[in-house]
C-alpha cells in the first residue's frame, strides 16, 4: 500500500476537580500499515471510571491492532459493557478512529460526543451510518483525508462546561464546532489542538471541572522518510547497495560516524567538511558532506540522542522546548530530524570499527547496537514508524 499520509496524534485531559484518576484512557496503536485510536469514557470518576475506560480502550485497540475486523471489535466490546441500571447508559462510551496511509478513515462512535472534522477552518461534514450492535446504538462513518486535515474527538465533559455544577448550554456540541473552526489552524500540530480545546474547557470551568474532560486530537500530515546509516555493512561487497538505499530516501538523509562519513564521500566523489563554527559541546563537532542532509559522529552523539529523546518521552513539554532550540550540535539537530520524520530507517551496519579498538570490537559494536534500538523505541513512543536493517 502507498504511504502517502502519516498521522500526528496527541491526547490530553483535565482531571474531575478533586480526583488524582482521569476516568477517560486514549489508547493509539500504528503500524506499517495503519492507525488506530481509541478514546474510552468511563462511567463517573476516579478509579471505576479509571479501570471500565482502560479496559475498553485497551481491549478495542489490540483487537483491531491484531486485525480483527472493526465491526467484530465494536461487537466484542458492545457485548461486553454492561450498562448502568440506574441511568441506562452504558459504564464505559467509546469512540474509534481507523485510518490507512492511504488516507481511508474509518470512525465508530458509541455514545461519546460527535468527533470534529476540520479541513481549512471548515467543519466538515461526516456521513453517518446507524448500526445496531447487540441492541447499542453506533453511528460509523468513512470518509478520504488530506494533509491538514484534523479531526477531534472528546468526552462529555467537554460539553456544557459551566461552574458550580451548572450545565452551561451555551457551550454544547455546535458551539465547540465552531470554536474549533475557528481556532484550529492548518499547521498547528495535534498537541496544540487538544490544548487550545482544553484550555478553553478549563476557562469555562473556571479551573475546577466537575467532569473528566479528554481531547483526541489528529492532523494529517504527508508521509516522510528519513534514512539513517551508522557504520558500514559488515561484507564491503554490500556498500554500494547500502549506499544507494541511503542516496535514494524520499526524505532527509543521515550519515553517523567517522568512517561511514569517509565511505560516503568516497562514493559522492567529494570530501567530508568539518563544522568549524558551531559552539563547543558535550558531542563531538558535526560535519558536511554534499548531497547529505545531515553528519555527525556516531556512538557518542547517539547516546546523547537517547538520553534527549528517553527524557523527551517523559516529558512533553521538554520535547517540544528541544524542537523549538536553537542549539545547533550534532546530537539536537539529530533529534530534530528525526522528529521531523513519519518514517525512520536505520542502516545499522555491522562492521567493527577500528577506532574503537581499545574498547574491544564486540563492545563498541553492541554498544552501538543498543543505542540504536534505543532511539527505535523512543521514536516508536513519539508516533514514528522505524525501522531497523542490520547489515
Amino acid at each position: 500500500m502507498s504511504k502517502q499520509i502519516h498521522v500526528d496524534a496527541a491526547w490530553k485531559s483535565l482531571f474531575h476537580f478533586g480526583e488524582e484518576l482521569c476516568g477517560d484512557r486514549v489508547m493509539i496503536k500504528r503500524n506499517e500499515n495503519s492507525f488506530v485510536m481509541v478514546l474510552a469514557d468511563g462511567l463517573g470518576s476516579g478509579v471505576k471510571a479509571n479501570i471500565l475506560s482502560t479496559l475498553t480502550s485497551t481491549i478495542i485497540s489490540e483487537m483491531i491492532f491484531e486485525g480483527l475486523p472493526l465491526y467484530e471489535a465494536v461487537e466484542t466490546i458492545a457485548a461486553t459493557l454492561p450498562v448502568c441500571s440506574d441511568r441506562d447508559v452504558a459504564y464505559s462510551t467509546f469512540t474509534i478512529l481507523q485510518i490507512d496511509y492511504s488516507g481511508k478513515a474509518r470512525l465508530v462512535q458509541y455514545d461519546n460526543p460527535l468527533a470534529v472534522w476540520i479541513r481549512k477552518n471548515q467543519v466538515m461534514d461526516m456521513e453517518k451510518k446507524e448500526v445496531l450492535i447487540n441492541d447499542k446504538k453506533i453511528y460509523e462513518s468513512e470518509f478520504t483525508l488530506e494533509p491538514d486535515d484534523h479531526i477531534l474527538f472528546f468526552s462529555d465533559g467537554i460539553l456544557y462546561a459551566g461552574t458550580e455544577m451548572q450545565l452551561n448550554y451555551n457551550w454544547g456540541q455546535k458551539d465547540v464546532e465552531e470554536f474549533l473552526g475557528a481556532a484550529v489552524k492548518d499547521d498547528d500540530p495535534a498537541r496544540e489542538c487538544a490544548r487550545i480545546l482544553l484550555a478553553m474547557v478549563n476557562s469555562l470551568y473556571d479551573g475546577k471541572p466537575y467532569d473528566d474532560c479528554t481531547v483526541a486530537a489528529v492532523r494529517i500530515i504527508p508521509a516522510t522518510e528519513t534514512v539513517v546509516m551508522t557504520g558500514p555493512p559488515k561484507n564491503k561487497e554490500d556498500d554500494d547497495k547500502v549506499l544507494s538505499r541511503l542516496l535514494h530516501a524520499s526524505g532527509q538523509k543521515v550519515v553517523c560516524g567517522g568512517t561511514t562519513s569517509q565511505i560516503v564521500a568516497r562514493h559522492l566523489q567529494t570530501d567530508v567538511i568539518p563544522d568549524m563554527d558551531t559552539p563547543m559541546s558535550d558531542v563531538p563537532p558535526k560535519a558536511y558532506i554534499r548531497g547529505i542532509d545531515l553528519v555527525t559522529e556516531g556512538l557518542i552523539t547517539m547516546q546523547k540522542v537517547s538520553l534527549l529523546l528517553h527524557h523527551s518521552c517523559k516529558d512533553p513539554e521538554f520535547y517540544e522546548s528541544l524542537l523549538l532550540s536553537k542549539e545547533k550540535d550534532g546530537a539536537t539537530c539529530l533529534v530534530k530530524v528525526l522528529a521531523d520524520s513519519s518514517a525512520v530507517t536505520f542502516l545499522l551496519g555491522l562492521s567493527e570499527n577500528a577506532g574503537h579498538h581499545n574498547l574491544g570490537s564486540d563492545v563498541s559494536l553492541e554498544a552501538k547496537k543498543l543505542v540504536v534500538h534505543e532511539i527505535a523505541s523512543c521514536l516508536e513512543e513519539l508516533g514514528k514508524i522505524v525501522k531497523i536493517e542490520e547489515l
